[in-house]
């Protein structure tokens, strides 16, 4: 390799690795001061987990409906229906199961299950699937309002869930409890881990536990917008009144994240969210589990979606919070770094190689490697001290929700998770190009497992 070229080499690895090495700076400061602000919380207020026992419960149950949206879940929606109505501990409720007409396997097993269990709701929409999973929802709102006024029942909410999920027995007097004093609800997500697919799998384990074992919470207590996750979730009918009122539909039948911008709606119309962390009698925490997408091409789907709907339409969509509201705009741009966060990891793996390529052409010519410099190198070793750190939260919360040999698994799956991201973002950048040339949105759902031993 020619002199000239092996400059060329050496300035292009020091301009990915200034532009990396920057990138992580500011996302590591960021990252850091969440949990400086986490810490302080703690300090001052204590646990943010509750015990059951100290909730307001009603004198009297109050009626709930739970929306399962489905579309092509013939695998999954018996067993996932049949332990929910076995688990629910609670006396007044009902799963609306919202089907399309082309998809008539889902529709007889719902049909069959709803002929001998009268608390599950069959509802076949009105346009062939897969639409939008907003779409679903609202056809499913529809049919409880419908069902409201003929048979004079007054539901105080709707809750969440998708057709694979694990349900907890408690959750629906959770919701009833908390619902009066709040306008949403929120309780945790704990993902399955696949012993088969630990790294894929078990990646997510890692995110929900750090997302939704601190950052959730305090972004609540902090006052910013919450953003719903889909499942475990509760809505009171009164939000969702308003934002039909307001929006002509409760969810957005044009969104990708229906979910995340219900949440931060509501908040823009004055209603009260919470993150809830409650303690069953046994004390364990009630929480929505499920198995997540298990290979590298499901995941990829699933996270691009969530970067498309979020980082880039949602920008679009919904914007930034009031002004003065500064604690939701910190918040908002967290949810929307993840494109720029890819590129930089992108450009800090390129600088990795473009370091060993260096390295092997100086000594292939007899030329010394260029020293790095000493800013940079301090630069360098400010973000290996944040990265300690980051892992060192990551493995620490998914210790404390999974056990230690999990948070071992959470260092590599790491790795594993960049990977999954820079995929990930290519994928969104195709998704919102063609949203922006017209293509209509569509439910790119994933294919579900349900955990056969859980099956009641």
């Amino acid at each position: 390799m020619g002199a000239i070229a092996i400059q060329w080499l050496d300035a292009i690895v020091r301009e990915l690795t200034l532009f990396a090495a920057v990138g992580f700076l500011v996302g590591g400061i960021d990252d850091l001061l969440i949990d400086v602000v986490w810490l302080f919380h703690r300090l001052r207020h204590g646990s943010t987990r509750r015990s059951l026992a100290n909730l307001p419960h009603p004198e009297d149950a109050r009626r709930l409906a739970v929306f399962v949206p489905a579309w092509d879940e013939s695998a999954v929606i018996g067993p996932m229906l049949r332990t929910a109505l076995a688990r629910f501990d609670h006396p007044c409720f009902r799963i609306y199961v919202g089907c399309y007409p082309n998809d008539p396997a889902t529709i007889d097993i719902v049909a069959e299950l709803a002929a001998q269990d009268s608390r599950v709701r069959l509802v076949i929409g009105g346009r062939a699937g897969p639409t939008t999973k907003a779409d679903n929802l609202n056809e499913m709102w529809r049919a409880l309002r419908h069902d409201d006024a003929v048979n004079g029942e007054n539901t105080v909410a709707v809750v969440l869930h998708d057709a694979e999920d694990v349900v907890h027995p408690l959750e629906l007097m959770v919701f009833d409890a908390l619902i009066g004093r709040y306008h949403l609800i929120q309780i945790p997500v704990l993902p399955l881990v696949d012993r088969q697919a630990r790294l894929v799998s078990g990646h997510y384990a890692d995110e929900f536990a750090e997302s939704h074992g601190r950052h959730m919470a305090l972004r609540a207590a902090l006052g910013a917008g919450l953003p719903l996750s889909g499942v475990g979730c509760a809505i009171s009918v009164a939000v969702l009144v308003a934002l039909d009122e307001a929006y002509g539909a409760p969810f957005d039948e044009d969104s990708l994240t229906e979910d995340y911008e219900l949440g931060l709606r509501a908040a823009a119309l004055g209603y009260r969210p919470c993150f809830a962390r409650v303690e069953d009698w046994a004390g364990r925490l009630v929480a929505v589990r499920a198995f997540f997408p298990a290979t590298v091409e499901a995941a990829v789907r699933q996270k691009g979606r969530w970067m498309t709907g979020i980082a880039l339409a949602g920008w679009d969509r919904i914007g930034w919070a009031r002004v003065p509201h500064l604690v939701d705009h910190w918040m908002r741009m967290r949810d929307r770094r993840g494109p720029l966060a890819v590129i930089v990891l992108a450009a800090a793996y390129l600088a990795i190689v473009g370091w060993g390529v260096a390295a092997g052409a100086h000594a292939i010519a007899g030329v010394p490697l260029r020293a790095i410099s000493d800013p940079m190198q301090l630069l360098l070793m400010i973000n290996l001290l944040l990265l300690i750190w980051r892992l060192g939260w990551r493995v620490a919360s998914t210790t404390r929700s999974y056990g230690w040999r999990e948070g071992i698994w959470a260092v590599p799956r790491a790795v594993v998770a960049n990977i999954i991201a820079m995929l990930a973002a290519i994928r969104a950048a195709g998704q919102y190009v063609r949203m922006l040339t017209g293509s209509p949105p569509r439910w790119d759902k994933t294919a579900h497992v349900f955990p056969a031993e859980l099956a009641a």
